[in-house]
């Protein structure tokens, strides 16, 4: 693929749920950005500006194919690198389920933007649920992984980040589930297959 193709290609159906949620204009962190597809679009369709932090070699070298700013660094080393709410958004989109200090880093993501939009995979979607009742753990297009090669390290449920967010002290602003890019809000927990939270601190 070119690098002009690569640049052009649009983000996913719930990617494009998530954006809508960024402000136009606002200056944006994206945690473990990937490929920066989701950081581009925002750049180029929503005039936002900011930078992706992403640790893997060959989605860094994919963030600058694209022109996307993205500093190479490990999220677990927390983001004290960063001041007090000095940018607008800050994304966490696929991420918190893969780090082992999950909490501090959503308390972080509430200090350094002035909003936060956190989403994961929720276990509690009903696919999953049956799966389980059938003693096997899930295998989805959003959780893609045997349980023996995963690379998310937990998983949780809508009703489990809201328990989360205030024991934090953050206030949820919005919730709701996505399923192919379509928002669920009702029953978003058993209805959807990714969760979605925007929030900022108390």
């Amino acid at each position: 693929m070119s690098g002009t193709s690569q640049r052009n290609a649009p983000p996913s159906a719930d990617l494009l749920s998530i954006a809508r949620l960024v402000p136009h204009g606002a200056r944006v962190l994206d945690l473990g950005c990937g490929t920066g597809a989701l950081l581009d679009y925002l750049i180029r369709e929503r005039g936002c500006s900011g930078y992706g932090v992403e640790i893997d070699d060959a989605n860094v070298q994919a963030c600058m194919a694209r022109g996307v700013n993205v500093i190479q660094f490990d999220l677990e080393a927390g983001l004290a690198l960063f001041g007090d709410a000095s940018f607008d958004v800050v994304l966490q989109i696929d991420t918190l389920q893969h780090l082992r200090n999950a909490e501090v880093m959503l308390r972080e993501t509430a200090r350094v933007g002035r909003t936060g939009i956190v989403a994961f995979p929720n276990f509690a979607h009903w696919p999953n649920r049956l799966a389980v009742l059938r003693g096997r753990m899930p295998v989805t297009k959003v959780l893609p992984y045997q349980w023996y090669d995963t690379p998310n390290i937990r998983v949780g449920t809508l009703r489990d980040f809201e328990a989360l967010a205030r024991q934090n002290q953050l206030q949820v602003l919005d919730s709701f589930g996505l399923q192919d890019g379509e928002e669920i809000r009702f029953w978003p927990n058993a209805r959807a297959s990714r969760a979605v939270f925007k929030l900022q601190r108390a």
